[in-house]
Order: C-alpha cells, then sequence, then structure tokens
C-alpha cells in the first residue's frame, strides 16, 4: 500500500461544505486491492483487538457494530483504514465521526477522506492508519499506545487552547468567522475592517499601558495601594542583601516572585527561613533580574474574572494535592488521583494529571516528605505552590457567593488598571464578606486570564465567560463580516469578477478582489499570478482596509483545500464547459459541476445564488441550494426565467439590445449595451453574457443603486488595466492585434465568434494548447481555429504539464485538418515572443492578428513595447 497524496482541506469542499476540515489522502492499494478484508485470516479478530472501541462505528450498517459486520462480509483497505484514522484520533482526545472512501477511477487506488480537529494530527492519523493496517495484515507486533500519545502531544501543540477555543466556539454559534493568524493563540474574529482580534484572553480593544502595567506586579500594587485597595506589604530587590533587608521588614512567612512572571512561573510561596528564601530567590531570578518578596497572606486563593468592566465570575482555586489514607504512599495517591475519568493530558479534559517535577520535590522537601511517604488519614499533601489548573489544580464556581462589596471593588480594580479583561487574583479566607473587612488582600491583576477553571470547574456551576467577551467585542449582534461575492465556473470567472468590484468600486466601497491575474486591494495589485484559491481568499479578508470582498473561486482551489469562506451573501455560477476534465479525479463535467456547486452551496439562506438558465449543469444546481436563486440569460423568452419571473423572482437578461433586470414581471432596463465599453458594441458576446450576473449580483445590495451600475458599466473600459489579458485591442499602424486568454474550447468559440465580426483581413490565429487537457479538447482547439482563422501560428505553453510539445501540436494540426472548407497555412513556432515577433514582422495591411496568451503579464508587454515603439517611429 503506498500514499500517493495527502490533501488537508480547511473550508467548504467537493465533500463537503458543512465539514469543512477534512483530510484526502489519495492510497494506492497495489496487491491489496485483491485482498478484501474476509480473505485475510483472522484481519477481524485482530483489528478487535488491537482497537476493540471500533465496535461503536456505525457505517453504512446504521448501527453499533455495523463496520465489523462490513470487515466480516468483506470490504477494503481503504474503507478500513480511513475507520482506523478516525478513532485512534478520538483515542486522543480528538473525537471525530466523518469519512468517505471512494475509488479515484483507477484501479486499486481510492480516495480516503476523514474529518479531523487539528491538521497536523489528521495528517499522522492517515499515515499512522496506513501502517496500523499493513501490521494487522501481516500480523506484525504494533505500540498503538505509542501513535495515540503522539497524536495527543501533536494535539497540545498545536490546538488553540481552552480559553481562544471557547472565545472561538461562542463566535462561531453567532455566525463570526474566523482565521487563526499563527500556530499560536493569534486569532481574527470577522473579517475586513470589521474584525477584532485576539491573543488567548486579550483582545484588540484591550489597551497596551493597562497590559503593562499588569505585567509588572510592583506597579500593579502601587496603583491599588494609592487606591486604597488592600494588597500584601513587600518590596522589589535584585540582590541577596535587598531580599534580607526586605524580609527584615516585613517578616516571615513570605512570597517571592518574579515581577514580570505568568501562571505561576517562579513563585514560591509560604517561606519561613532563609534558606527557603534563597532558594526561591534563585528561582524567580530565572524569569527576570528583579524579584518581588511581599507578605504571605494566608486563606484561600480566589480567582475573579471582569470583562468590559463587569464582574462576570469567581471561582475557588486548589492546589494539586492528596489526601492520606493512612495506608498508601504519595507516589500511590497521585497515580490513584489521575486515574480519574475527568483527568487527561494537557487540556483535553476538565482536569489535568497530576505530574511530578521540582516544585513537587521541594513542597515534599519542605515538609520531610518523600514519595514513598505515607501520609496519615485524612492528612491534605499539597503538591504544587500554586492552583493553576494546568498542573492538577481543581476549580470550584463560587460567583452566587461574592459579596457586593466584593463585586464593586473587583470592577473598580479594572478601571483603575484599565483592562477590559482581566483576572484578578484574592488571597482571602472567605469572599462572602468584604475583602477590606476579613484581613484579605488582592495578590495580582492578569492581563489574559485563563477561562478553563470557569467553563470547566471542577465543581459548581460552568460559565459561558466567553458570551460577554464576544459581545463586548461585537455589540448589537453584529456579526462581524462583510458582504462577499463569490464568483466561479469555467469561462468569464474573471471578467466577471473585475466588473463587479468596478461597479462595487464606484458605488463607494473599499474593495478587495481575487483574480487569476493576482489579487488587488482598491485595485491596487498586493499578489501576482493565478490567485483563484483559498490563500488569495484568505488575504482579502483579513485586510482591515476592506469593506467588501469580491472572490474569484477556480476549481484547483476547492480541490486542493476548499474554500476560504464557510459562507457567503452572493454566488455566481458563469457556465460549466469542458475544462480540467480529467485533473485531480475530476473525469467527466457533471463532477466538475459538483465541484463548482460548492460556491453556491455557501450561500446564506438570506443570499442569492445567480446560475446560468441556459446552461442545464448550472441550472441544475438549483436542486441543492437553500438560499434565494435568481438566473440570467441572453434570452428574455428562456422558458426557465419566464416561469422563475412569474413566480416573483430574480433575473437579468438581454433584451431588446439592454441589459435588463426581471423583478418578477417588471422589467428595469439599466443600460443598453451599444454603451457598454467592454461589449465592444455588442459584437463581444460573451462580456455582455458576463455583464448580465454581475449587474445582477450588485443589484441586490441596497445602497448600490441603478445609477452607480450604470456609471460603473459606462467607465469600465477594456483594457490592459482594467482587462488584462481580456479582449485587450492594441491598433499598430496597418495592422491590429487582440489579446486574450482563451484557453479552451468554449472560451475560444467564444472569441473567435467575437474576431469574425471585426474587420480586419486575413485574421491570423496564434494559438496553443494545454498539456493537461485531454487530446479531444486540444484537437477541439484546432477545429475551431480552423474555422475562424485565415493563417495560424501553433506555438506552445511555457509549462508543458507533462507532455511533449511535439504530440501538443500534432493534436492541434489534426484538428485544423479537418476543416475541409480552405487550405490554411499554418507556421509552427514553438516559443511565445518569437510567434509574436513573427506575427507582427510579417504582418500584412489590415490584418487582425489574435493571440491565445499563456501568460497574460509577458504577452502584454511584448506587444505594448512594439505599440510605444511604432508610435515613437
Amino acid at each position: 500500500m503506498k500514499v500517493v497524496e495527502i490533501k488537508v482541506l480547511k473550508g467548504p469542499n467537493y465533500w463537503s461544505v458543512k465539514r469543512t476540515k477534512l483530510i484526502q489522502m489519495k492510497l494506492d492499494l497495489g496487491e491489496k486491492e485483491k485482498m478484501p478484508t474476509n480473505s485475510i485470516p483472522g484481519f477481524r479478530q485482530r483489528l478487535e483487538t488491537m482497537i476493540p472501541t471500533l465496535i461503536e462505528h456505525r457505517c453504512s450498517v446504521g448501527k453499533p457494530g455495523g463496520f465489523f459486520e462490513r470487515v466480516d462480509q468483506g470490504t477494503w483497505m481503504g474503507h478500513v483504514i480511513e475507520h482506523i484514522a478516525l478513532e485512534i484520533q478520538t483515542l486522543a482526545g480528538m473525537d471525530t465521526g466523518f469519512g468517505r472512501t471512494r475509488g479515484t477511477g483507477k484501479e486499486g487506488e481510492y480516495y480516503v477522506c476523514f474529518s479531523y480537529m487539528e491538521e497536523d494530527a489528521g495528517v499522522f492519523a492517515a499515515k499512522a492508519a496506513v501502517r496500523i493496517a499493513h501490521a494487522l495484515i501481516f500480523e506484525e507486533p504494533y505500540n498503538l499506545e505509542e501513535d495515540i500519545q503522539q497524536l495527543r502531544e501533536i494535539r497540545e501543540d498545536t490546538r488553540l487552547g481552552p480559553s481562544t477555543g471557547c472565545i472561538v466556539d461562542e463566535a462561531a454559534k453567532r455566525g463570526i468567522p474566523f482565521i487563526r493568524l499563527n500556530k499560536h493563540s493569534l486569532v481574527q474574529l470577522g473579517y475586513g475592517v470589521n474584525q477584532k482580534r485576539i491573543r488567548a484572553t486579550i483582545a484588540s480593544t484591550t489597551g497596551n499601558i493597562a497590559v503593562d502595567i499588569a505585567c509588572d506586579k510592583e506597579e500593579t500594587k502601587n496603583l491599588l495601594d494609592a487606591a486604597e485597595i488592600p494588597v500584601p506589604k513587600g518590596d522589589v530587590v535584585r540582590t541577596e542583601e535587598g531580599l534580607k533587608l526586605a524580609i527584615e521588614k516585613i517578616n516571615y512567612p513570605i512570597v517571592i516572585k518574579p515581577i514580570d512572571g505568568n501562571h505561576g512561573k517562579g513563585n514560591t510561596t509560604n517561606i519561613i527561613n532563609w534558606d527557603q528564601a534563597l532558594k526561591a530567590f534563585a528561582a524567580a531570578k530565572q524569569y527576570g533580574r528583579s524579584v518581588i518578596v511581599e507578605k504571605y497572606i494566608t486563606g484561600f486563593d480566589f480567582r475573579i474574572l471582569v470583562i468590559n468592566y463587569k464582574f462576570i465570575c469567581a471561582a475557588l482555586r486548589t492546589p494539586a494535592a492528596v489526601t492520606g489514607d493512612g495506608k498508601n504512599n504519595i507516589q500511590y495517591l497521585i497515580d490513584k488521583v489521575n486515574k480519574d475519568p475527568r483527568r487527561g493530558y494537557g487540556h483535553e479534559k476538565v482536569l489535568t494529571q497530576i505530574t511530578i517535577d521540582q516544585f513537587t520535590q521541594k513542597m515534599l522537601d519542605d515538609i520531610g516528605y518523600t514519595l514513598e511517604t505515607i501520609p496519615a488519614n485524612n492528612e491534605l499533601v499539597l503538591l504544587k505552590p500554586t492552583a493553576n489548573l494546568s498542573t492538577g489544580g481543581t476549580s470550584t464556581d463560587v460567583t452566587d457567593e461574592v459579596h457586593p462589596a466584593n463585586i464593586f471593588m473587583c470592577e473598580r480594580i479594572a478601571k483603575i488598571i484599565g483592562l477590559d479583561i482581566c483576572g484578578i487574583d484574592i488571597m482571602v479566607n472567605d469572599l462572602r464578606t468584604p475583602v477590606k473587612e476579613n484581613g484579605g488582600a488582592i495578590l495580582e491583576v492578569n492581563a489574559a486570564p485563563g477561562f478553563r477553571m470557569h467553563i470547566d470547574p471542577s465543581v459548581g456551576l460552568p460559565r459561558n465567560v466567553a458570551e460577554p467577551l464576544v459581545d463586548m467585542l461585537f455589540p448589537k449582534g453584529s456579526a462581524g463580516t462583510i458582504p462577499i461575492i463569490a464568483i466561479t465556473g469555467t469561462n468569464g470567472k474573471t471578467t466577471t469578477t473585475r466588473l463587479i468590484a468596478h461597479i462595487v468600486k464606484t458605488a463607494g466601497y473599499k474593495v478587495g478582489y481575487t483574480t487569476s491575474d493576482g489579487v488587488y486591494i482598491q485595485n491596487q495589485m498586493m499578489m501576482k499570478g493565478d490567485c483563484t484559491g483559498p490563500i488569495s481568499s484568505t488575504f482579502v479578508l483579513k485586510d482591515p482596509t476592506v469593506d467588501f470582498a469580491v472572490l474569484e473561486c477556480a476549481r484547483g482551489g476547492i480541490l486542493k483545500s476548499g474554500l476560504a469562506f464557510q459562507n457567503c451573501d452572493v454566488a455566481i455560477v458563469t457556465n460549466i464547459s469542458a475544462d480540467h476534465i480529467g485533473i485531480g479525479g475530476i473525469d467527466s463535467m457533471e463532477q466538475m459541476a459538483k465541484v463548482k456547486a460548492v460556491v453556491p452551496e455557501t450561500v446564506f439562506k438570506h443570499g442569492y445564488a445567480i446560475l446560468n438558465a441556459e446552461d442545464d449543469l448550472v441550472y441544475a444546481m438549483k436542486e441543492g441550494l437553500s438560499c434565494n436563486i435568481a438566473y440570467f440569460s441572453m434570452n428574455e423568452n428562456n422558458p426557465r426565467i419566464i416561469k422563475h419571473c412569474k413566480e416573483g423572482g430574480y433575473a437579468a437578461v438581454f433584451e431588446n439590445d439592454y441589459i435588463t433586470i426581471m423583478k418578477g414581471t417588471w422589467k428595469i432596463r439599466v443600460i443598453k449595451v451599444s454603451d457598454v465599453p467592454i461589449t465592444y458594441g455588442g459584437k463581444a458576446i460573451h462580456n455582455i453574457m458576463n455583464c448580465l450576473p454581475a449587474v445582477l449580483s450588485a443589484y441586490f445590495w441596497r445602497n448600490i443603486e441603478i445609477e452607480d451600475i450604470r456609471l460603473a458599466l459606462q467607465t469600465f473600459i477594456p483594457s490592459i488595466t482594467q482587462t488584462p489579458g481580456r479582449l485587450n485591442m492594441f491598433q499598430f499602424k496597418h495592422f491590429q492585434f487582440l489579446v486574450d486568454f482563451a484557453h479552451n474550447p468554449a472560451g475560444l468559440e467564444l472569441l473567435c465568434d467575437f474576431v469574425s465580426k471585426l474587420n480586419g483581413k486575413p485574421k491570423v490565429g496564434i494559438i496553443s494548447g494545454t498539456g493537461d487537457r485531454r487530446d479531444e479538447d486540444i484537437k477541439e482547439l484546432g477545429k475551431i481555429s480552423g474555422r475562424y482563422f485565415d493563417e495560424i501560428i501553433i506555438r506552445q505553453d511555457k509549462h508543458l504539464r507533462g507532455r511533449k510539445a511535439e504530440d501538443i501540436v500534432q493534436l492541434l494540426l489534426d484538428g485544423i485538418n479537418e476543416t475541409k472548407n480552405k487550405e490554411i497555412p499554418v507556421i509552427i513556432i514553438y516559443n511565445e515572443k518569437e510567434a509574436i515577433m513573427h506575427a507582427y514582422h510579417t504582418a500584412k495591411p489590415g490584418s487582425l492578428i489574435t493571440i491565445m496568451c499563456d501568460v497574460v503579464t509577458e504577452a502584454l508587454d511584448l506587444i505594448k513595447e512594439l505599440k510605444e515603439k511604432e508610435d515613437l517611429e
């Protein structure tokens, strides 16, 4: 068995629009294709012995044990690997359950597709599942627990922490999208100008000065002390001499901690002698030059959470500890506590397992104990100096017990420090009475308080603390999104995208858009090249200056990693024609339509999918949609349009030489096509068609008026700046050059139809074929060229994509030679630049030279250079 490739899908995709996190593994079973599971002696037994929890997998049978029934009946190894990959993730604390295994069309080769929670863990699970299946087939020993532990470690290294995670989950419930901006905890909530950012529990609304103050424990204490907030007495020291003077002033017991520490790192509490003080001083100095020495306040450790300067909740925190039974040693008691099913590795469960480290050893040394010591019955043995949950501590919710005076004090503290999200640590015997009266003190104010103790307390009521935080960031139900119009199809995507972006910009929006030429922010190119995939879309959605996104979404990006967005407001499908068939597992027009249908399937229920009513495959997409539907057609009498509009629907049509919006049975004539430059006076039929969905998509925005649309259509000029590589006409002194990106039969047919309507003789075509297309598609390019052009120059693309140049040329020649109605002079010049130069130097007066360009910018730059040179002569 061989893993051919692994793709990580991160958005709506070919397999599922709702399940956006999928691993797609292409697996070649090789000789195992002839070995279904029921033909391998003992396979079922070995599989069940190794992973007994697979009994829960229902599979297509629809009941527990269903998967094992399939194994008994005989299923292929790809299907088994799918289930193993899912289950080992679940065993590692990542509960996943969606999977599909389908043939690629090649014998013995399968797409094994399954869900994941963490990307790196999903990739590891894919590879591990293949290794496990191999071991089971050949009865080889295998350490499954090693894989599961590695998956746990990958999960902890890559996942969002529980605090950040719960904020993201709360945002997602409200339809607020998120983008993870790094491998740590920096996350963008919302899109474009409406975005907010969080890093752990620090928000973009949190003041930098406030964070600096909170990180400086001495400055925090001074500000609180000046505001009559009870704090422990203490000093900041740097030397042992300073430490000695501080202790003489405040006396034992004391606490020593780094001035800018966090999560309890370097903290030592309840120090009662000089030797302990020196060790604690050295431990704190590892985190900074300055160290705080302060009076040790006895009592219980409480954490108050304040968000948006309002009290939210409170928790009692207890350090990791064991309770003696008079019979067993401390190591046994720790192991027993760790068997609690609520305890897990890292943050996978409510509680974290207790580990033995230097802090544990010190705690035991201080009381003269070792791990072999047997504590007395009911004796509490503390194992950590701080009550952090990440080191095995526990929490108890006490929100409903906090005295109003303490609530007022904590809200005031948040204002004094200036933190809109803060955790306040209080050492006190009881929060039911005012801290000022019961001898307690404020120990710290935290700028990035952990939420885990509140969302999953060991005891008491869980609190949804993410809710008030998201309320603060996105008040009054704002989803933080920006309008998104997504365009897909075979031909016309880029022109439609550019036209929509121009309309939106004309209406006053700051638009970001992606095309096959590059990514643009407010008409400034930011990325160059084919930018029609999720990386480019994400680039636009991350930009804080953009308030409207227009995104071209091509087949390649959808298949490679899915869409960048979960939902859009409007989706346009231009058409489906024979292009890219036979690539990436897509072997038919119907399959290609399924790929393109992913885009309209993401439209919000209140949004619109705009479909081509003349294309049967596009029109059929309406069946799987839950949003509003609108259509466009070059024929106002199209029966589908008539029926739809009679039922009150919307459409855009070409009627009586006008681009017209149908609103029910009413007509809104937008503009005459002769007044729209990109139609070349109505000769460029395909650009009239591109205008229709563009106009309709803009019309659906209430603050874009018909006048805005009309003006935009009149000012959208076919040129190398607004429509590079799309019907770019260059008028030389004695002939014309026309440059277009037509690269498939349908696109070339439309281009040639336009060329046939233009003046100019002879009509010369510079054509090429693309190596990764089917033989019949390349040959069809030759046939079309033979019908329309008087002379043909065959050149070759820069990237052959798996074929020999000679083979592509021969297919084009075969197509040309099938044109029987005329003799066509054909010249073969492989290099694109040389082909253009030959056409330029041999151009007959009055001729029209049309080039299907490969690298748009290179062809345009060359022709532009020739034109400028001629103008100077």
